[in-house]
């Protein structure tokens, strides 16, 4: 799976990654529902970390496309509140 942070770059990421990045977009749901500014940061620093963490740099020279796209970690409450679909900001 390919993972773009918006501003960063790509990251390849095993399919098994994806529970563990779950639960810390469950969190980021939570703290939008709740307007919880400080909660909403530290969980989407904590989803790109883990993303940084588990996944390796994709060719930059790649033209393949992003299976899964994640704001910037300067991104406010509004911006990935737009960004929510029905599943948050990661699928499943």
């Amino acid at each position: 799976m390919i993972v773009r942070i918006l501003g960063e770059g790509q990251y390849d990421l095993d399919d098994h990654a994806l529970d563990a990045l779950n639960g810390l977009d469950t969190q980021i749901e939570q703290a939008i529902e709740s307007g919880d500014e400080d909660m909403f940061r530290t969980a989407l620093q904590g989803l790109l970390s883990a993303v940084r963490s588990s996944g390796t740099h994709h060719s930059l020279d790649s033209l393949d496309e992003s299976d899964l796209i994640l704001p910037p970690p300067d991104a406010t409450i509004d911006e990935v509140r737009e960004l929510l679909g029905d599943d948050g900001l990661i699928p499943g």
